[in-house]
């Protein structure tokens, strides 16, 4: 049986006090539900059975390019990170698995693997770093990566992806998720043809590298660090990437990396159909690449984007298998609760997205009728869905108000006393 760090006994005491409440809101839900035809409890299986990867980096505070306020209990290493990671697991039950972004997270891979097996954890996506330089690193990636002008820096970065293949296969992973953050910052300091083609080259090493059973994950971000131009800038250079790669190539889409307003639920629908979908990073954004918790701005476009993965996952579309990952940086809240609460909404959206009569929208689509397909949409939206996710974290070992139990058990405060305090510092990312 795996270990647990928040008590057992308080996560009970914790769902004793709200399991009454919680049985009447469901058994009243589940009649509402009767009557649109759908069964409560077969929305409650699939919910249970929904899992979300946690970044290691999430659970440390992040920051902008000003400053860094770290908080309490602040993870010394990714020991500390896999025990927050556990945290979150336990107690929402949506978890199960953990991504690691090398090498801020190197350690020996088995201690690794042995860590996260004592809190039932798996990993998830492994992530190399080509846009920062390390301590000691020969070569510098500050003018790019693997599309660097330099055969050598190139090299270096497609080695480093090499490595991480070969950690995450002792770890188990079966994934590589590759961003770089290599363009340019004026027009004319790169050839953008030039570029892209020694990025391809350098992207088939990598793909050269990989085992049978894994996929590579390209990711797509139109800016930061590079504000002029972007060497993989949009989804769809990103398409071209995974066709130019082969089978075992897909598309990652952070909802976060896109430009205002862009319709992101179509470009999923895209990708879907022409088989490249590899997966998401979840969070939020007003502006742009905020990497705020997942649902906290616009909770809708997370439901549409859950629309058409559910409408492909009913509909049986093939090769369909997206991976779920949250990506965020906690710059004010506790990182463990907003990490929580993020894994939550995405179940949320799924869940509601399980409720759209795909028939009836079907026939409003034929029908050209615009106003009822929309509310067809609505009324799934509108449903809340809460006492569904709770049960589902009951019947699963978790609690019942995830955050609430959190606090109860007094786990930051604990870690708080146990870690030692970090000193404020410069702007970047954990």
């Amino acid at each position: 049986m795996s270990e647990t760090i928040i008590r057992a006994d308080l996560v009970a005491s914790h769902n004793a006090a709200r399991k009454p409440d919680l049985e009447r809101d469901y058994a009243s839900l589940g009649e509402r539900l009767d009557r649109r035809g759908i069964a409560i409890d077969a929305i409650r299986d699939k919910v249970e059975k929904f899992g979300v990867a946690i970044p290691s980096w999430g659970v440390g505070t992040g920051g902008t390019r000003f400053a860094r306020f770290p908080g309490a209990g602040e993870p010394r290493d990714i020991f500390d990170k896999i025990e927050d990671c556990a945290v979150i697991s336990q107690l929402t039950q949506a978890t199960p698995t953990v991504s690691l972004h090398i090498p801020w997270d190197k350690a020996d891979a088995n201690r690794l693997k042995q860590a996260a097996s004592r809190f039932g954890l798996g990993f998830d996506a492994m992530n190399s770093n080509t846009f920062s330089d390390t301590k000691d690193q020969k070569l510098s990636y500050k003018f790019g990566s693997l599309s660097h002008a330099d055969a050598g820096t190139r090299r270096q970065a497609v080695e480093h992806n090499l490595e991480c293949i070969e950690i995450g296969r002792t770890l188990g992973s079966k994934a590589l998720t590759v961003w770089i953050g290599d363009g340019s910052n004026f027009p004319g300091q790169v050839n953008f043809a030039k570029a892209f083609e020694r990025y391809l080259d350098a992207m088939r090493d990598i793909y050269a590298g990989l085992p049978d059973d894994w996929r590579l994950f390209t990711e797509h971000k139109m800016y930061e660090p590079a504000f002029y131009s972007t060497v993989v800038q949009d989804w769809g250079t990103n398409y071209i990437i995974a066709k130019e790669l082969g089978d075992k190539a897909f598309c990652l889409v952070d909802l976060g990396h896109h430009a205002p307003n862009v319709n992101i639920e179509m470009i999923v629908s895209r990708l879907i159909q022409f088989g490249k979908l590899g997966g998401f990073h979840f969070n939020d954004s007003k502006y742009g690449d905020d990497d705020l918790d997942a649902g906290s701005i616009d909770p809708y476009r997370l439901f549409l984007v859950f629309n058409e993965l559910v409408d492909a996952e009913l509909s049986g579309a093939k090769g369909f298998n997206p991976a779920h990952m949250l990506d965020q940086s906690h710059n004010v809240t506790d990182p463990i609760e907003s990490l929580m609460l993020s894994a939550v909404e995405v179940q949320r959206a799924y869940a509601q997205a399980l409720l759209v009569d795909r028939k009836a929208l079907d026939g409003f689509q034929e029908e050209n009728d615009a106003l009822m397909a929309t509310q067809t949409l609505k009324a799934a939206y509108r449903t809340d869905v809460e006492p569904i996710l709770a049960m589902a974290r009951l019947r699963t070992g978790g609690a019942i108000d995830p955050v609430a139990a959190y606090r109860e058990a007094g786990y930051r405060a604990r870690v708080a006393a146990e870690r030692p305090a970090v000193a404020s510092g410069s702007g970047g990312i954990v």
